[in-house]
Order: C-alpha cells, then structure tokens, then sequence
C-alpha cells in the first residue's frame, strides 16, 4: 500500500518499454495499486481525532472538561462533560471507520482481480496491484480492462476489439478499437515475448477523448492516437482475446484522473453552528467578566465581614484572586447554554431522517427491488436547501432504450394510429401491436402499431425496400449469431441498434459483416454488399455515410444524418417531397422523439474509382489528412435523393417530465451535464421538457477557440439584455456591462424577462471554464432556464458544480448513475446515485441513493424541506430553553455575593458551594427533563402534509433563502430565552423576598425549576405543529419525570441512603403543598408565554406565511368533507324537507354551479398566498442577490404562486 501513497514528480513525457522492467523502474512510475481509504490501523485514531477536534464544539467542550478538573473552580462535576464529550466522539469514529471499512474493502477487491501479465516469455496470473508499467497483459472477452493499455493485437481481424465504455463516458453502446497494422500480426507468445518496442508518449493527464504517442521499433516510429487505447474501467466484448502494453497503470490511468478526491461535507447549518458556538463563548466570557468583577468588588467591599463564617479557601488571599477564580467557576457554570447534548441531539435526529428515508416505500421501486438509501446521516437538512441540480443524462433521465416509433417514406407518415372514431391514438391507448410472426429471425421484444408499413413492405414498395435497406447497411453495427436465427447486435449507439433492429423486424435482416463486405437477408433472400468505403459520423459532419456495391454490380451511396445538415445536400428535383417530409420532421420533433434524414445517391463507375484514389491518397498524408477526407467527404454527399425520415424515442425514465416541472417550480435550476453528443442531449432536453418551443431563444455555444466562445456568450447575454430592455426594464442595465463581474450578477438576473436556454458542447466548455471567462460564462447560464452541457469530461462536471459553488453559495446536488459521474457527485454539496445499468460506483461514492430520478422530488420537496424545518424548528428551541436556563444564574449572581461556589440571597442561610438549581438538576435538565420532547419535534414534526409539500412546491423556497435558522432567528430566540430567565428568577424572588412562609432557598430552587420545566414544555407544545403520540408521551411523560425525580431526591429513602448528598427531606413536597408556589408558578408560566402566543396570532392575521395558508386550506377542506358527509347522511334518512334547513343563510348553489365545490383550488390558494408570502420571499431574494435597483416584470405578490 506504499506504492499507492508515493508521490511522484510531474511528468512532461513518459518512456515506456515493452517487457523492460527495470528499464521502466527508473523512472518511478506509480504501480497498478488503488487506494481511496482516508485512514489505516495505525492513523486512525490521531487523524480521526485531528478531524474532529477540528469542529469548534468538540474543541470548546474538551476546554470545559479541562477546566471542571480544576478542584477549584469547579462546581460541577466532571462527568456531566466527559461522559457526552466521550459519546460524541466513539459515535463520529465508528461510522468513520466504518465508512473506511468499505472503502478499504473496496479497494482490495479491486486491487486482487487477476490479470494474465507476460513475464519471461510465459502468461502467469498476477494481482491487478502487481502489474507495472512496461507489462504486456492478456484480455479475455467480458474481462475489465486492469490499466491504460496500448492495443497490440486480438483475436479479430485487423487487430480490432469492441470496448464497454460505460464506466468512463456513461455510454453503454461499444466502441471499436484498433491496434496499429505492424503491431496486429504479434498474436503469437513468443513473438510478444520478443517485442521490445518504446512507447513517447504524454504524460498522465485526464482527457478521456485524447492521446497523443509514437511508437519507437525496428528503428521506425508509428503514430499513436486514442484510437489505439484501451482505457482502465472498460469492458472488453466481442472479440476473444486481446493484448496490450501497460503505459499508464493506477492512479495515473485517465480513470483515477477523472475521479476527484472524497471530500468532508458539512452542512451550511453546521458551518452557521461554528459561528454561533465562537459568539456564544464571547458572550459566556462577557458574563465570566461581569460576575468576576462583581465577585472581586463584593468580597472586597462586603465579603471581609463574613470572614469568620464563610472564610477563603487556603488559595486564596485576596479578593482580586477570588474574582480570578469566580470567572472560570462561572464559564464551567454558564456553559450550558451550548450544551453537549446539542450535538448528540443533532445526530440523533439526523439519524431518524436517514431512516424516515430509507423506509419511505414510495421511494423503493419494485422492479428493480431497491430502496432508497441515506448513505450518510450528516445532509438530511440541506435537501432542504438545494437551488442547483446538476444531473447525468444517460441512465439518470433516460432508460437508455431507443424505439424506433415514426418514419416518413417517399411522403408517407407512418407510425400513427387511429382509434374507431378516427382520431390518432396515444401511446397507452394503442391496442395490438404489428404481427412479426412471418419473419424467423425478428426481434421479439420489437413493438409497432401501425400496420400499413408491413403491407407496403409484403406489396413491394420500392421505396419502403430502398429505405429499410439504407437502415440494414448504412452503419457500424456487430452482429453475433449464438444459435441459428439468434443475432445479437452490438451498436455504437443506442440510435443505430433502434434502426437496425427496425429494419430486421420488416425483413431487411443485418447477418454479419467482414471489412470488405456486407451480408443482408432481405425479404428471406441472402444479399452480400461490397463495401466499399465508410464516411463515419462526428460532431462536424452530423451525418453517416456508406458506399456499397450491390451485386448486380451498381454503386450506391447511402446517407444519413441530422435534418439541418443532410436537406442541404438533397438534389433540387423533387421540392414537394421536401416540403411533406420537413412537416414529418417537425410533428416527430414537436414529440419530443430523435429525428434522422436518409438519402441515397448513385455513383458513377468511373467517378467513383477516380475519387478513391483521391481517398486513398488523402488517407495516408502525413499532414492535413482531416481536412482533405472531409473535402472529399463534403464532394460526394451531394445531390442525393430523399428517402424518407427516422423518428426514435429515447425512453425517459418514469415521471422524469413531471419531477423536472415540480421541481422548477420550487425555484430549483436544474443543468444537464453529459458526454452525449449535442443533438442527443438537446432532443431529451425537450422529451423531458426542459427545453420547450415557448422559449425566447436556446442559445448554442459551439466554438473552438476562446475568442470565439467569448464571443458567443457576450451576443447570448447582448440578446437577453435587449429583450429586458424591451419590456421596461432597461435603466438597470445601462450602467452594466456585458462582461460585468459576479458583483453585476444578480442585476442581470433580475432583467431577464424571456425564457432562455444554453447548450454548450465540451471543447466549448473547456474555454469557458478558464479563471479570464469563467465568471462570464456562469452570469450567462445563470440568466437561463435550463442549461446543457454536452461532451464534457468527469472532470469538467466537476469544474461546473465548483464554479456554481464558489461564487453562487447555492446548495449543489449532483445526481448520476455511472463511474463518469463520480468526480461530480463528490464535488457537489450533495450527491445522489442512481443505481441504474452501470454499476455502482456512483452510488458508492454518493450521500443517497435510490433507482430512479423521479424519486428526486420526493427526497427534495418531503423529506429534505421537512427535515430542514424539524433542524430549525429544534435548534431555535434548544438554544431558548438552554439560554432561559442559564440566564437565571446570571441574574441569581448579584444576589449571591457574585460567588459561583457560595449563595447569599437575602434572609437565606449561606451555603457552600451551591448555585441556583441544585447539581442533579442541572444535569439532567438537558439529559431526561428536556431532551425527548424536542427530539420528538426535530423527529417527528411536520408543518404541512406530504401531499401538500408536493402539491405547493413554494413551499421549499423558505430554505433556499435560509429563513429559517440564521443568525436574525438565532438572536430572536436569545432574547426571548433572556426574558423566559428575568420574569422566572425575578417574579419568585419578588414572592420569596416579602414572603413569610417561604423564604428558604431550596424553597426559592424548587420554584424556580418548576416554573422552567414547566414553562419550556408549554413552549415547545406551542412550537409543535404536528401532534403524534409520542410527543404526547414524551411532553407530558417528561414533566411527569421531573415531579417524581424531584420528590424522590427530597425523599426520607435517599436521605438514609446518602445523607450528605441528600439532605433536604421533604422540601419538594412541602414547597408545592403552598397555593402561593403554584400561583407564583403560574404566573410566571403567562407571563412568558402570552406574549409569545399574542406575537404569533398577529404573524398569522397580518402576515402570514405559505405554510399557513396551506394549513388554513386544509382545515376549511376537513370542515366542508365533514359538512358534506352530514349532509350525505341526512339525506339517506329519507327526510322529505327541504333541504334549505339545514342551513338558514344562503345556499352553495352559485359555488357548486362554478365549479369550485367548496373547495379552494390550488391556483386561488396560490393567490392567496401571494399578497403575503409571495412578496416577502421575493424580497428576501433580492436582498441575499444584492442590493439592485432592477425589479422582475411583474412584482411578486401580483404572479399567483404555482402549485
């Protein structure tokens, strides 16, 4: 495991040398050897502890056990800190190590796969961590691909192989590989054995589509490029056996480069609790200062007259030297307004949502039988908080399953069909599916409705024949025949396999294919085709095409591609046949499904031989060769005649439209960030309706240089701004600049009026995200609607969701299904895998995880908002009881001589070494008399329905803005803790003062604890918005505990038990025997609480929030289902009077009549809501975005709040 951790130099080339070991030991090249564990046996204990120690509570809480040492200045005992302290830290150390525990297992698993490695001359079985650069190693199909490996040789022809790429790019289509032609013929041993070539080539880096190399042998060198690399990750399929050479091995394969470091997450309310924890030990210092110094005046100008009763202690012998002391007796004393059991609460709850979240059962999906799965008990809180998405495409939005559903052929729209009213039928209302079973060798999972196409095809249509063959021979399709009749056909792309299947399932069947020809069945006929030349697809061309002789001799060009690029090259003969097919292409688009044009074109003999030569010779220029094949490329596909159209769906996973809708509408953007090819990703961009054809404009950034993608981005912004500036709001913007700094960012965004959308591809991207552009580019895709980013690398996902991070301080989530998104999901605040077709290293790598993306809205909108509103709803609570509780100490401080040891209030005898409350009590007041209630709240509690938080996305935004716990809501709950603690102390010690009866202190203690629990469980009934039996239990089940631990504690039994711990018998039951306690109790109960109870009736009649309507709604609902159940009831008793009495006012007849049936829709309650709740979060919006004189088009309260 040493290899793994040793750090290396930067490279600027790599040498490398077949089977020369320690040739290629010298330059200390990392091994094959893995390692993403944080810890070891030996590291784990200091490291774990450094990381913990590193949060300010644990340190701060390890200060105060140091201090409670100190014999004295410490009143309490040190166990009260210890014990919690302890817990803490075992119960953050064992999930650590156990989270270790897997990474290692992990690691080992995949560090001891075998690998057939050539070591003199023989294959021997080696460990994946035993292989070393400069390693030839064997392939066997199925097997992972153990490093980055130069192709030598295979089993196919031409030394060609067929890669799985899945857990690279998230593309499960394969992809062809070739070796070099004088490296293909080394299939034998002994010729591998001998090879000695010398690979130059770059050193490691992380570009998945990229490498540049030479190969040095026989005193000649052969260009290398990716087309040659068999990268680590990949899935050898399709060919036997394959070899390769070793060149980049472990954490330098483009694999590990792309994977990205496991980082600490925190929340943003944890990093706001370090805040508060550094202000609340300034304010305890604050109280230390005062009460010392009020000690240190007190003894020196009253306490020398009580020498002879209360004298020093041994230690001290002045009254400077006592305050000294009194204030670190006060800091151990006043600690407890940040108590430990805070934290160990915190996790607790935290712990109860990750479990809330892997039962939900309308999260598990039965097909795949997997439920959802907090993988970590630390960001249940910030699911309510999100303002990004940044999702996969493959597998995470869709199925990755094409259906071939609509074509055009010669005119002719086929695929629709028509109900018996004849109307065209939906997708789930078609009935039979077409009938295949005259072709032996059809698809059976293949479905299609309309029949018409298989008639044309059995009566012969020449143009249904010509089209269906385009399909079965214009591709780079791998056909495998297991059995007789049994293909299997392995595409490049999930598009191409729809196509091919299509054409095999109407008779036009792809059997096998050679380098030079290409075999069809058609119509039960066996046709071989000589193929004569292949123009394959990229991004530029958007288009594929073969060249083909037919066995009658005549040479055929097939094409197809993209509508944009393939209409222009169509021959100008037959305009109406364009003009019927472009509407086709705009019907199937406005489907949402994948359109391809196809076209054809007959070459002359002659002309075709002449441009070979010219393909021959551009083919092996030394310079230019890219230009010159597409010239010529660009010279044949010309002049071609139109076939017809293809229109495939890329099924969408289940609600994937829905979930993307809702969660818009809780103001979450959401970006799509895949390796996919543009035209890809934008189709489902609109399949799954981020992309929609009302939008203002869908700008496409597409350049190859860094002028030219500034340039774009600067006409995108240019464009918005002048559509602002057109609707009014213009005067903001001429101040701004176009290239304006994060600083000018939020008065943009307040411009926009349109709808806008950016799709950006890869090498776009990489100029977009350098340090000069960067801030450019994230204004202009924060101004938009949706953004796409296509062909981008893990490590580019990564970059996006860093650069949103750092200068958005939004809450990232990152969802994915494959290894490609890794680096992305660990970079953002929040990362969710789907454990889909692609393994499982996202979720591995993720905080949750469940099957599909629609369980997204339920994570987000139910359980992230609801577990953001209990953590809120608990820590308001907390710091009030615990700042209420402690305050009175405080203030008990100038009636007890200032001293924390001693207490002298008036009338009352002086005793040693007692403060307020007695010890039992202030250690348990945080542990049982106060603990259940407020973690049932922070477990349990809800302020509206699930249903409802689907139905009224708004109601997430209150997250997003933070509104719920800050440092306004911090200090709110403070001050009313401070004045809790001034009306319990001082109302008692008014009583007690004047009083006859009582004027003990353990009478006043009694009191005033009574009156604190019972005060603070009268709160915390206040703050409980959803009652269920446990908090029931727990609220009244605690107040219960404290009367019987306190009558227990001043019971005759324990005082014979422990005399000197003990020894008020009978104080409990004699103090609250007094009508005057209880009424002093009570009073000091509705003095604290009415005004609170006051405060909030206003909120609620002059300002209420989106919650509170909601809850109103539902309450008028529950009041008319149970009025028109009475009425049912009446009804059926047969009562012949009129129905008008039951209700002597008027009737609901103009309500039911307009279709409103007593019940508020969800568009009235919206408008209902937006005079209040609307207008005040849009405020607050604005004012976290910056102070700006731009204001939206339409001002909050007047837009209704979509539900």
């Amino acid at each position: 495991m040493e290899l793994c951790a040793k750090k290396l130099p930067p490279e600027e080339e790599r040498r490398v040398r077949a089977n020369a070991r320690e040739y290629n030991e010298k330059f200390q090249y990392a091994s094959n050897c893995i390692k993403t564990s944080k810890y070891n046996i030996v590291t784990f204990l200091p490291v774990n502890l450094f990381e913990q120690f590193q949060e300010v509570a644990n340190t701060y809480f390890l200060f105060l056990l140091i201090l409670q040492l100190i014999p004295q200045i410490s009143s309490l005992s040190w166990f009260t800190t210890i014990v919690p302290l302890v817990l803490v830290l075992t119960i953050t150390a064992v999930k650590d190590a156990t989270d270790d525990y897997f990474r290692h297992k992990s690691d080992n698993q995949v560090n001891n796969r075998q690998s057939q490695v050539l070591i003199n001359g023989r294959l021997q079985q080696e460990q994946w961590m035993n292989v070393r650069v400069g390693d030839i190693i064997k392939l066997e199909n199925n097997q992972f691909v153990a490093a980055d490996l130069l192709l030598l040789c295979s089993s196919e022809p031409h030394g060609l192989c067929y890669i799985e790429t899945a857990e690279l790019d998230g593309e499960t289509n394969m992809k062809v590989r070739q070796a070099i032609p004088v490296t293909s013929q080394l299939g034998d041993i002994r010729k591998l054995a001998r090879f000695d070539g010398e690979v130059v080539c770059e050193p490691p880096n992380n570009k998945l589509d990229k490498f540049s190399g030479t190969l040095y042998w026989k005193e000649n060198k052969y260009p290398l490029s990716n087309q040659n690399m068999l990268l680590r990750g990949c899935v050898l399929r399709n060919s036997e056996w394959c070899f390769g050479l070793v060149v980049f091995a472990g954490p330098d394969t483009k694999l590990m480069q792309n994977s990205g470091r496991t980082k600490f997450k925190r929340t943003s309310i944890d990093r706001l609790m370090n805040t508060l924890v550094l202000w609340i030990f300034g304010f305890l210092v604050c109280m230390g200062v005062i009460l010392a110094i009020g000690n240190g005046i007190w003894e020196y100008e009253v306490g020398a007259c009580f020498q002879m009763y209360l004298p020093w202690d041994v230690a001290v012998d002045s009254a400077f030297f006592s305050g000294f002391l009194s204030f670190w007796s006060y800091i151990i004393i006043l600690n407890t307004v940040v108590p430990i059991s805070l934290y160990v609460s915190v996790e607790v709850i935290r712990l109860g949502h990750s479990y809330f979240i892997n039962w939900d059962k309308k999260m598990y999906c039965a097909q795949r039988q997997t439920p959802a799965e907090a993988r970590t008990t630390t960001l249940n809180e910030e699911l309510g908080q999100v303002e990004y998405i940044f999702s996969d495409k493959t597998g995470t939005l869709t199925q990755n399953i094409m259906v071939f559903c609509k074509c055009s052929i010669s005119g002719h729209s086929y695929g629709d069909v028509l109900d018996v009213l004849g109307h065209k039928a939906e997708l789930g209302e078609r009935t039979e599916p077409v009938d295949f079973s005259f072709n032996p060798l059809a698809d059976p999972r293949f479905r299609f409705w309309d029949p018409s196409l298989l008639q044309a095809v059995r009566l012969g249509d020449p143009h249904v024949h010509e089209f269906f063959r385009l399909l079965s021979l214009c591709h780079t399709v791998m056909s495998e025949e297991k059995s007789e009749g049994e293909l299997y056909y392995k595409a490049q792309s999930p598009d191409e396999g729809a196509l091919v299947t299509a054409a095999r399932n109407f008779g036009f069947v792809f059997r096998s294919r050679t380098p030079k020809t290409i075999t069809v069945q058609e119509l039960g006929r066996a046709v071989t085709y000589q193929l004569l030349a292949i123009l394959d697809f990229n991004n530029v061309r958007k288009r594929m095409s073969v060249i083909v002789r037919s066995p009658e001799g005549r040479i055929r060009l097939y094409c197809k591609g993209a509508d944009t690029i393939l209409l222009e090259r169509l021959h100008p003969a037959h305009p109406e046949l364009l003009n019927v097919t472009t509407d086709h292409l705009n019907e199937y688009a406005g489907d949402g499904l994948r359109t391809l044009v196809l076209a054809y074109k007959d070459l002359e003999e002659g002309y075709y031989e002449g441009w070979a030569e010219q393909l021959l010779r551009a083919s092996v220029a030394p310079e230019g060769r890219e230009d010159r094949l597409a010239r010529l490329y660009e010279e044949v596909e010309q002049d071609m005649m139109l076939l017809g159209a293809t229109a495939i769906e890329d099924k969408l996973q289940q609600g994937v439209p829905e979930t993307i809708a809702l969660l818009t509408l809780a103001n979450i953007k959401i970006w799509v960030l895949t390796g996919d090819k543009q035209e890809t990703a934008v189709n489902i961009g609109y399949s799954c309706k981020m992309l929609t054809d009302d939008m203002t404009e869908v700008f496409l950034v597409t350049g190859h240089t860094v002028l030219e993608v500034r340039e774009e981005l600067r006409k995108a912004r240019e464009k918005m701004l002048d559509s602002a500036r057109a609707v009014g709001n213009g005067f903001c913007q001429e101040k701004l600049p176009l290239s304006a700094p994060a600083s000018g960012l939020p008065a943009v965004l307040e411009a926009v009026a349109g709808e806008y959308a950016l799709v950006i591809n890869g090498h776009s991207l990489a100029h977009a995200l350098e340090a000069d552009m960067e801030l450019e580019f994230l204004e202009t895709a924060c101004a938009c609607k949706a953004v796409i980013c296509c062909r981008v690398t893990p490590l580019q996902k990564a970059q996006v969701v860093e650069l949103v991070k750092k200068h958005k301080k939004a809450v990232t989530l990152a969802i994915g299904d494959g290894a490609n998104d890794v680096s992305m999901i660990k970079t953002a605040h929040i990362g969710v895998g789907i454990s889909g077709q692609e393994g499982i290293q996202a979720v591995l790598a993720s905080d949750y995880s469940f099957a599909q993306f629609r369980f997204l809205q339920r994570l987000l909108l139910v359980h992230g908002r609801w577990s953001y509103l209990r953590m809120c709803k608990f820590l308001c609570y907390f710091f009030y009881k615990n700042f209420a509780f402690t305050m009175v100490h405080f203030w008990f401080g100038f009636f007890c001589g200032f001293s924390a040891q001693g207490c002298l209030p008036p009338r009352l005898t002086p005793l040693s070494r007692q403060t307020v409350y007695d010890q039992y009590f202030i250690t348990l007041y945080n542990i049982v008399y106060t603990s259940l209630p407020v973690l049932a709240m922070g477990v349990f509690d809800q302020d509206v329905t699930e249903q409802r938080s689907m139905e009224y996305p708004k109601l997430y935004e209150p997250g997003q803005l933070n509104l719920l716990f800050n440092k306004r809501e911090f200090f709110i709950c403070i001050a009313q803790g401070i004045y809790a603690s001034v009306l319990m102390f001082f109302i008692p010690y008014g009583v007690f003062a004047d009083g006859a009866q009582l004027a003990d202190y353990q009478s006043f203690a009694v009191t005033v604890a009574t009156s604190l629990v019972i005060v603070v469980s009268v709160q915390i009934g206040l703050d409980t918005g959803f009652w269920t039996a446990i908090n029931h239990f727990f609220i009244w089940g605690s107040l219960a505990v404290y009367f019987a631990i306190l009558f227990a504690m001043h019971s005759d039994g324990l005082f014979q038990m422990f005399p000197n711990q003990f020894r008020f018998v009978g104080n409990a039951q004699n103090t609250l025997a007094q009508p005057t306690v209880w009424l002093t109790i009570t009073l000091t109960t509705v003095v604290c609480i009415v005004p609170v109870v006051a405060f909030r009736f206003l909120k609620l009649d002059l300002k209420p929030e989106l919650s509170d309507t909601v809850r109103y709604t539902q309450l008028v609902r529950k009041k008319q289902r149970a009025q028109h159940r009475c009425m049912r009831r009446v009804g059926r008793a047969g009562s012949r009077r009129s129905g008008y009495a039951f209700s002597h006012q008027e009737g609901f007849g103009e309500l039911i009549m307009s279709g409103k049936n007593m019940r508020l829709s969800s568009l009235a309650l919206s408008s209902f809501a937006a005079r209040s709740s609307a207008s005040w979060i849009e405020t607050l919006r604005k004012k976290k975005g910056g102070d700006s004189p731009a204001s939206s088009p339409s001002g909050g309260g007047d837009k209704p709040l979509k539900g």
